[in-house]
């Protein structure tokens, strides 16, 4: 069952050990406490903010309370801020010299400044309890300040070996995952997206091989493995495959974004012929008729007309095929209203037909539906 007790902590004890750097991330509370994980993105607040939080200090005003959780057992470090993170690190970097307010560092303040600020109090709300009842916690708080996306609260709620270890391939600024995905995977990585990325894609995978499985899932699963090797692994595997089936130089561009662990599933173990595919795509990146470029590629792959979302016949041609057919569909003989009938390529896309007024019919929506069934 959950716990929430209240503790206050002055910021002399929060900032003894602080540290902040690559490999630790940023610590305090004698090295009890992560202010900001190494998993977690690289955010500070900015001069003003900080010298709000200074200011709110010297004149004894209260700080918003703030929110730790405690880890599980065999977590590197015992506890984290989950709401508060910006507060204590201004409250920690002044301290250890990092920035002057009112052009004073804080060693060059007297005495009784320097206690006043080591010595006020914080309040702390510290939470203990099963991740379903965390998450439901952290996202009620969630709704001030910088607000923690998804993939942050799950890396707290899911603390451990595997979040500790994942950090180091998939959150940093230039990490592994980043050096190899850069131009195939959307988002930034300290932000926690080429991990939710690297998760999707595994929970999607296991889906794929008859194990129903989500992203919360599976970090329930490996809270407690000893390393992230086989989601690595994976995330590798996925893109190496990519890379080496498909020109990055040539189609960059509609490359980036794409489901590629699903197309890796399907098709890693078959020979593609990549030169082929290249003909193809080359010729289509030039078709004027696609609208969605960056589905060539699951086209190429799939046949799948859908990826592509191919040119619709615009209102004007419609209404005046409909008034040269009197109204009447050519494969059923039957009159509709306009708004009961769609535009139809009586050569199609994939034999060399064109959205013009030429290539067009209007077929009632049943009619239309049969012919795209065949």
């Amino acid at each position: 069952m959950m716990t929430i007790k209240q503790i206050e902590v002055t910021v002399r004890e929060i900032a003894q050990g602080y540290v902040n750097n690559d490999e630790q991330g940023v610590r305090g509370y004698g090295g009890q406490l992560d202010i900001r994980p190494p998993y977690q993105r690289e955010f500070i607040y900015n001069e003003k903010e900080q010298q709000a939080v200074i200011t709110t200090v010297l004149k004894g005003y209260p700080l918003n309370v703030m929110y730790w959780v405690k880890r599980s057992d065999d977590a590197e470090c015992p506890y984290e801020v989950m709401d508060g993170q910006q507060r204590t690190l201004s409250l920690c970097e002044y301290v250890d010299g990092k920035f002057s307010y009112e052009f004073k560092n804080f060693f060059n303040q007297p005495a009784d400044i320097q206690n006043r600020i080591l010595d006020y109090p914080l309040t702390i709300y510290v939470c203990e309890g099963e991740p379903s009842e965390k998450l439901e916690w952290f996202k009620t708080i969630n709704i001030a300040g910088k607000a923690l996306n998804e993939q942050e609260i799950n890396n707290a709620i899911y603390a451990g070996p595997f979040v500790s270890d994942a950090k180091r391939h998939f959150s940093k600024s230039n990490c592994g995952a980043y050096r190899l995905g850069k131009d195939l995977v959307n988002g930034v990585a300290i932000r926690q997206d080429y991990l939710k990325k690297a998760l999707e894609w595994m929970s999607d995978h296991e889906t794929r091989d008859g194990r129903r499985q989500t992203v919360v899932g599976y970090m329930a699963e490996h809270q407690h493995d000893p390393n992230a090797n086989n989601l690595w692994s994976y995330f590798q595997q996925v893109l190496n495959w990519a890379i080496t089936n498909f020109d990055m130089k040539k189609f960059k561009k509609i490359m980036k974004g794409l489901d590629w662990a699903l197309y890796y599933d399907r098709y890693h173990d078959k020979t593609l012929d990549t030169a082929e595919m290249a003909r193809q795509i080359s010729r289509l990146m030039r078709d004027s008729e696609i609208q969605r470029q960056q589905g060539i590629i699951p086209y190429v792959l799939t046949g799948d007309e859908r990826h592509l979302d191919l040119r619709a016949f615009p209102d004007d041609i419609k209404l005046a095929v409909w008034e040269q057919q009197n109204h009447i569909c050519p494969h059923c003989g039957k009159e509709f209203d306009f708004e009961f009938m769609e535009g139809d390529h009586i050569t199609p896309w994939r034999d060399g037909g064109r959205t013009v007024i030429e290539n067009c019919q209007m077929l009632c929506k049943e009619c239309n539906r049969r012919k795209g069934a065949k």
